[in-house]
C-alpha cells in the first residue's frame, strides 16, 4: 500500500501572456507534471499549483518558461517586520518609453510618405533608417507574442499584427535593395488612384512604422487605464491598522501587527480595529462586527467573548489575548475565500482575438491563394509575390489595436468622472450576460450605521400637555444619559436629540441591560426591560406592545423610564437609503432579476425587502448568511445557470464578489471587497450600480462598433490588394481612416449620462 504524497501549494507570477488562450497554455502544461494541479488566473496574472511538497518548485518555473512564457517564485518574507516595503514598479513605463521612441522616429517616416515635397533625393534611405528600429525592437512584444503563439498552433491579434509588419518592412527593404525603389529620386506620387503599378518600386515603411506605433498606443493606453484603477485600488488597501499596543510588563508596546504571537495580551481602545482573533480578559464593550458578518447590530462583549480580527471597538477599552494569529485567523480565511474564488473565476477570451483567430487563417489562405492564382496566370514569381504581400500588409488593422483600449479609455475616464472604476476589458463582457444582481444589505442598500427610526410615548403620560413635546423630552433627557455611553444604539439617540443636551449626574453603566443617571433632578433610565423592572417599573401595555413590535421587524428598542414611570420607547435601526429602492428598479429595467443576500436574520431580511419592493416570501431573500454561505449562494445561482452580479462592501462579501461573473464593490466599504470586485462604485449610492452596468455595456458596444469597422476597411481593401491593384496610398489612407473613425466613435462614451 503506496504512502498519500504530502502537497504544498505554490504560488507563481507569470508574464508574457496576452490572451486568455496562454493561461490555458500554462494550466495544460503545469498540469502534464506528475502530481501537479494547477489554476492560472490570467487577469491577475498569477498561478496557484498544488504540487508534491519533494517537488523543487525550479520545475515549474522551467515547465512554463518551456511554454514560451515567464515565471518567478514568491520572494521570501521580510524578517524585519519594520522593513518598509519597495514600490511596486510601474508596469507601463516600459511600454510608455517604447511608444514615446516609436512615435518619434515614425512621424518623419510618414511624412516622407506621404507628402512628395519632402521626398528629397535618397530620402526613402533615411526612412528605412527610422522605420527599422520601429519594426524590429517598436514591435518586439508583437513578434515575440506572435512566436510563443505559433508553437502552439494558435493565432491571435499579435500575429496578424507581427505578419503584416514584417511584409510590409520586408518587401520594402527587398524592394530598396533589388528593386527600383533605392534609385536616386524615386518617389512616392500622392494619388489615391487604384492602378497596377511596378512592385519594385513600391515601400510600405510608413505602413510597417504607422501600424506598430498605432498599436503600441493602443496597448499603453489600455495598460494605463488598468493601472490608474489599480493605483485607486491600491491606495485604499494602505488604509488598514499597521500596529498594536502590546501588553508587556505591564506597560503598553506598539509593535507591527505581523509580530503578535498567540497569548500575547493586547489593548483595543474604543474606535480600534481589533488586531487578531482573540478572547476578552478585561473591559466591556459593543464589538461593531458588520465587516465581517454582516450583523448591522454591534455585539456586546465581555470577559470570556470571542472577538475577531478586523472588527472594531465601538465602545469601552478592551485587553484581549491572541488565540489565533498570521494565516489562521477569520480574516485570513476570508481571504483565501476571496483568493480561491478569483482564481476559479474564468478567464474571458479578448473578442478581438476571438476574431482573429479565424480572420488570420483566412488572411494567411488568401495570401497564398494570390501568390497560386498569379503564378498560375505567367505573371511571374515577383508579381505573385508582390499581390501575396499586399495581402498581408492591408490586412494588418491598426485600428484593430485600437479598438478596445480607445474606448475602454474613453468609458473608464468617464465612468470615473461619475465614480465608477472599471477594472479591465473583460469586465465589460460580463455586464452583457449578467441576468441576476445579489445585493448585500448592510452598508450597500442600508446606510450601515444605526438610526433613530421612531419614538413611542405613554399616551396616559402627563409629562407633557401633547405628544409632540413629550416625545421631544422622552429623547432629549435619553440623549443626556446616552451621551456618556459610547454604545452605537447611544449614539444614534444622542445624534437625533433636539438642541443642546442638559449635563447628567450620577452617571452609571449597568451591564448587559443599559444606563441610567439623573438629568434636571429627574431620575433617568434608558435601556432593556429588564433594567426597568430592576426598579420595579413595568411598561404599560402600549409601549410594551411598540417593543414587541419593533423586536418583530427585528429592529433594536429601548426602553426610557425617569420618576419612577416607563415614559417612552425609542426605536434604532439601520435604515435604507432613500435612493435604494429607486436603484432596485433600475436594475430591474436593466434585465436583471434582484436578490436580497444579508446575515442578518429573516425578519430585517424581510423587511429591508419590503421597502425595497421585492417579494419578502420569493426566493429572492436570503437572511441569516455567513461569509463562507454567501459564496455557495453565489455559485447555487450559477449552477442554475445564472450569470451573477454581486454588490457588496464588507470583508464578509468579498469571496462572493470574486466567486459572481461580476463583482460591483461600493467604494464606501473595506478594502478587502473593493480589490475583490471588477468595478468600485466610488459613491455609497446604489444607483451607480446601475450605471455602471450601463456604461459597461454601453462602453462593450462600441468596442464591437470599433471592431467591425476596423475590419470592415481592410476587408474592403483586400480585393485591391489581391488583384495587384494596391497603391502605398491606398494603404495609408485606408490605416488612417480607419483609426480616425475608431477614435471618433470612442468618444462618443463622453456624452454617457448617469440617470
Amino acid at each position: 500500500m503506496s504512502t498519500p504524497t504530502t502537497t504544498t501549494e505554490i504560488e507563481l507570477s507569470l508574464g508574457g501572456m496576452t490572451c486568455a488562450s496562454c493561461a490555458n497554455r500554462i494550466e495544460r502544461k503545469l498540469n502534464k507534471l506528475d502530481g501537479v494541479q494547477a489554476s492560472v488566473n490570467y487577469a491577475t496574472e498569477k498561478a496557484r499549483v498544488q504540487a508534491p511538497a519533494d517537488l523543487d518548485p525550479a520545475v515549474l518555473v522551467a515547465q512554463v518558461e518551456a511554454a514560451g512564457y515567464t515565471a518567478t517564485l514568491p520572494a521570501p518574507p521580510a524578517e524585519d517586520a519594520d522593513v518598509v516595503a519597495v514600490a511596486e514598479p510601474d508596469a507601463t513605463r516600459a511600454l510608455r518609453d517604447r511608444l514615446i521612441v516609436s512615435a518619434l522616429l515614425t512621424v518623419p517616416v510618414i511624412a516622407l510618405a506621404m507628402v512628395p515635397a519632402f521626398q528629397f533625393t535618397y530620402w526613402q534611405w533615411i526612412s528605412l533608417t527610422l522605420a527599422a528600429p520601429v519594426a524590429v525592437w517598436g514591435a518586439w512584444p508583437f513578434h515575440r507574442a506572435t512566436w510563443a503563439n505559433l508553437r502552439h498552433g494558435a493565432t491571435t491579434m499579435d500575429t496578424l499584427v507581427s505578419m503584416g509588419v514584417l511584409a510590409a518592412f520586408g518587401w520594402s527593404v527587398w524592394a530598396l535593395l533589388f528593386g527600383t525603389a533605392g534609385e536616386p529620386g524615386m518617389v512616392h506620387p500622392f494619388t489615391l488612384a487604384v492602378s497596377r503599378g511596378d512592385a519594385a518600386g513600391q515601400i510600405y515603411l510608413e505602413v510597417a512604422a504607422g501600424v506598430t506605433t498605432f498599436l503600441l498606443a493602443g496597448r499603453y493606453f489600455e495598460a494605463r487605464s488598468k493601472r490608474r484603477a489599480g493605483a485607486a485600488l491600491r491606495a485604499l488597501l494602505e488604509l488598514g491598522a499597521k500596529d498594536v499596543a502590546v501588553l508587556r510588563d505591564h506597560r503598553e508596546v506598539r509593535i507591527p501587527v505581523g509580530q503578535l504571537a498567540v497569548g500575547d495580551r493586547f489593548v483595543v481602545r474604543p474606535g480600534e480595529k481589533v488586531a487578531t482573533d482573540g478572547v476578552v480578559e478585561e473591559g466591556r464593550s459593543a464589538v461593531d462586527a458588520a465587516l465581517l458578518t454582516g450583523e448591522s447590530l454591534p455585539v456586546d462583549v465581555e470577559p470570556g467573548d470571542a472577538v475577531v480580527g478586523a472588527t472594531v471597538n465601538a465602545g469601552g477599552r478592551l485587553v484581549v489575548r491572541a488565540t489565533r494569529v498570521g494565516a489562521d485567523t477569520q480574516l485570513a480565511q476570508m481571504g483565501k475565500l476571496v483568493e480561491d474564488a478569483q482564481t476559479g473565476k474564468a478567464p474571458v477570451q479578448r473578442l478581438a482575438d476571438r476574431i482573429s483567430g479565424v480572420f488570420v487563417p483566412i488572411v494567411i489562405a488568401l495570401a497564398a491563394g494570390t501568390f497560386a492564382f498569379w503564378l498560375g496566370t505567367g505573371a511571374g514569381v515577383a508579381a505573385a509575390f508582390t499581390a501575396a504581400v499586399a495581402v498581408l500588409i492591408i490586412a494588418c488593422p491598426c485600428a484593430l489595436g485600437l479598438a478596445t483600449p480607445t474606448a475602454l479609455l474613453v468609458g473608464t475616464g468617464r465612468g470615473a468622472k461619475l465614480g465608477i472604476l472599471i477594472k479591465g476589458p473583460e469586465v465589460l463582457e460580463a455586464t452583457r450576460r449578467v441576468d441576476t444582481v445579489v445585493l448585500d444589505k448592510t452598508g450597500t442598500v442600508t446606510a450601515g450605521r444605526m438610526e433613530l427610526v421612531e419614538v413611542h410615548v405613554d399616551a396616559d403620560s402627563d409629562s407633557a400637555a401633547d405628544d409632540d413635546v413629550a416625545e421631544d423630552e422622552a429623547l432629549r433627557l435619553a440623549a443626556a444619559v446616552e451621551a456618556a455611553s459610547e454604545h452605537p444604539v447611544a449614539a444614534a439617540i444622542v445624534a437625533a436629540a433636539p438642541g443642546d443636551l442638559p449635563p447628567v449626574e450620577s452617571f452609571e453603566n449597568v451591564e448587559g441591560l443599559g444606563v441610567q443617571g439623573v438629568v434636571d433632578g429627574h431620575a433617568v433610565l434608558v435601556g432593556r426591560p429588564a433594567l426597568l423592572e430592576r426598579w420595579s417599573i413595568a411598561l404599560p401595555p402600549p409601549l410594551a406592545g411598540a417593543l414587541a413590535d419593533a423586536q418583530v421587524r427585528g429592529r433594536t428598542a429601548v426602553a426610557v423610564a425617569w420618576d419612577g414611570a416607563a415614559r417612552a420607547v425609542l426605536v434604532v435601526a439601520d435604515t435604507v437609503k432613500p435612493t435604494s429602492a429607486e436603484a432596485v428598479d433600475r436594475l430591474r429595467a436593466l434585465g436583471l432579476r434582484p436578490v436580497l443576500l444579508t446575515g442578518d436574520n429573516a425578519a430585517v431580511a424581510r423587511a429591508v425587502a419590503d421597502e425595497l419592493g421585492i417579494d419578502p416570501g420569493s426566493d429572492s431573500v436570503i437572511a441569516d448568511v455567513l461569509p463562507a454561505d454567501k459564496v455557495d449562494v453565489v455559485k447555487k445561482l450559477q449552477d442554475e445557470g445564472r450569470v451573477v452580479a454581486m454588490v457588496g462592501d464588507g470583508v464578509n462579501d468579498a469571496a462572493a464578489l470574486a466567486q459572481a461573473d461580476l463583482g460591483l464593490a461600493m467604494g464606501t466599504g473595506t478594502d478587502v471587497a473593493i480589490e475583490a470586485a471588477d468595478i468600485t462604485l466610488v459613491r455609497g449610492d446604489l444607483r451607480a450600480a446601475a450605471d455602471a452596468v450601463r456604461l459597461s455595456r454601453r462602453t462593450l458596444r462600441t468596442i464591437q462598433g470599433n471592431l467591425f469597422w476596423a475590419f470592415a476597411y481592410n476587408v474592403a481593401a483586400l480585393p485591391l490588394a489581391a488583384t495587384g491593384l494596391l497603391n502605398p496610398m491606398i494603404a495609408g489612407a485606408a490605416m488612417a481612416a480607419s483609426s480616425a473613425f475608431v477614435v471618433a466613435n470612442s468618444l462618443r462614451l463622453r456624452r454617457f449620462r448617469a440617470l
